[in-house]
């Protein structure tokens, strides 16, 4: 990539510094950027904006579930890939079910990520409720609220996500428009994707 135009990647739900998706997009591109930040929706958007000063970055790049958090972020152009703007409506809504005793191990223990630079999931009411609160800051800086920042999102025929709504191209389209293109992959953008389509997306919005 030339010169200092650094990408800050913000990965989804359980990723982390060795996500898959900015690790292939190094080998091509270089100087993007992925740290793994906090479960907790608070704690998570103090270290973003820090990282933000620190990197002062010409994109921003989210995935999935980190999509509300690359949302969010005014001033910058974003991709977004599987953005999952729905999920916190579910953490939201079904939070009281971790006031129940062992439902917050049993949560752990079924989305526990693998070894690795990942991110530490802890399903508490506290925690669950403010992906609410996160969802609506989100949303503020949207097309349809008025924001100016230019937004491009990408979504996988076969996204299983897509079935329950956490995924949805209905609700990306009612606050961003038509800016997406669609792929025939999963959640998890496959790496002939990543290559044919996102990286193109990058060195676009880039002017590369």
């Amino acid at each position: 990539m030339a010169g200092e135009k650094v990408i800050l990647y913000i990965h989804g739900m359980g990723g982390g510094g060795d996500s898959r998706i900015p690790s292939i997009l190094n080998e091509h591109l270089g100087e993007v950027v992925v740290r793994t930040y906090d479960f907790d929706p608070k704690i998570a958007g103090r270290q973003i904006d820090g990282w933000v000063r620190e990197l002062n970055p010409s994109l921003i790049i989210g995935e999935s579930l980190g999509s509300l958090n690359a949302i969010r972020l005014k001033g910058f152009p974003h991709i977004l890939v599987s953005p999952s703007l729905n999920a916190p409506l579910y953490f939201g809504y079904l939070a009281f079910l971790a006031l129940i005793p062992g439902i917050t191990p049993l949560l752990d223990w079924i989305y526990k990520p693998r070894e690795g630079d990942r991110q530490k999931l802890h399903f508490t009411f506290r925690t669950m409720r403010k992906y609410l609160p996160l969802r609506r800051e989100a949303l503020l800086n949207s097309p349809r609220s008025g924001s100016r920042d230019c937004f491009f999102a990408f979504f996988g025929t076969r996204d299983h996500y897509r079935a329950s709504g956490i995924v949805s191209v209905r609700t990306y389209r009612k606050y961003f428009g038509n800016s997406y293109s669609l792929y025939r992959g999963t959640h998890f953008m496959e790496e002939e994707f990543i290559i044919s389509m996102l990286i193109p997306k990058i060195k676009e919005v880039l002017a590369l």
